[in-house]
């Protein structure tokens, strides 16, 4: 599959670069030395704008990888020009600006899939594999938090703004956790929570604490900050008969492993397995591969626009109370 990349910054070019088994044939980016950079990388066509890369006949799909307020509208412009998308997360600044992308896509039938990529953590594709396989029991709770400190300045950057970002850390890395419990648990129809700033001077919230239930009244206690003065990530989930434990997803938050513990019979200290998965992080590649086979009609894991919509409708609703 031949891919265009619009949006070069950070998370543009690790997607570039981790193209798995499709060709970046085209990028652009408002900042055209972005662009250039990231073509000379790639061998790909830098172009002046989004349009023309969506004119270019070499582009079958697009990863759109830019600030949360274009997310949704460089989407349905690209399934306009008949292009499937992998759309950077959130998707969009609200749930609301992905319902005509979710009407247009059913209408072509082309493939739109949102960009979690932490799905796609090696810790997470195993634990998975244990938790589908029932090892752990029924679902009892989940308890995930994340985290950084930011960096000075960071309350002049685009998702300090609002009408840019649609909001601070929960919709920052507060909907990582949201999507990742989704992932396990399934729909959270009761939501509460808080949104506060209580340390950086910015008119978005840098924490965001949240307690989701399931219908059948699970609970999920997360929480996402960005007042986290060692960069954290800790994602627990609790069955019956057993626990999972992702700790770490490399770089600055430690090295990614993931423990299981399995109660005994006996109760008493589990019986306790851990593996460590300190290779590069390679989850953008499996991801984009995910999303090609997608595109070719298989099954494959990965993020809807459903599961966006709805991480997005809970990260907003918790939002409604910032103090």
């Amino acid at each position: 599959m031949r891919l265009g990349i619009i949006g070069c910054g950070l998370i543009g070019r690790k997607r570039a670069l981790q193209a798995g088994n499709c060709t970046v044939t085209a990028v652009t980016d408002p900042v055209t030395d972005r662009a250039t950079s990231l073509a000379d990388t790639c061998g790909a066509q830098a172009c002046p704008d989004a349009t023309s890369l969506l004119e270019r006949k070499d582009v079958d799909a697009v990863i759109v990888a830019a600030t949360h307020d274009s997310l949704a509208r460089l989407t349905l412009q690209a399934l306009d020009a008949g292009k499937h998308v992998l759309v950077e997360k959130p998707g969009a600044r609200h749930a609301a600006e992905l319902e005509p992308v979710l009407a247009k896509a059913r209408d072509t039938g082309l493939t739109v899939r949102v960009g979690f990529n932490h799905r796609f953590h090696p810790a997470f594709l195993k634990a998975m594999d244990i938790w589908r396989g029932g090892e752990a029991g029924p679902p009892m709770m989940i308890r995930g938090r994340y985290g950084h400190g930011g960096r000075i300045g960071y309350e002049k950057e685009w998702r300090a703004d609002e009408a840019v970002s649609g909001g601070g850390e929960a919709v920052d890395q507060g909907v990582h956790l949201v999507d990742l419990a989704r992932m396990f648990m399934g729909d959270f129809p009761d939501v509460s929570g808080y949104a506060p700033t209580l340390f950086w001077d910015m008119p978005v919230e840098d924490n965001a604490f949240m307690l989701l239930k399931t219908s059948e009244g699970k609970p999920a206690w997360l929480h996402a900050t960005w007042s986290e003065w060692k960069n954290l990530f800790s994602f627990e989930v609790y069955g019956q008969t057993g626990k999972l434990h992702v700790d770490g997803l490399g770089g600055s938050y430690g090295t990614e492993t993931l423990a299981w513990y399995r109660m005994l019979p006996e109760m008493g200290p589990p019986e306790s397995q851990v593996w460590t998965f300190d290779q590069p992080d390679a989850s953008w590649g499996m991801e984009t591969e995910a999303f090609a086979a997608a595109v070719n009609g298989e099954d494959s894991p990965g993020a809807t626009l459903e599961d966006a919509m709805a991480a997005l409708a809970i990260v907003q609703a918790v939002r409604t109370n910032r103090s």
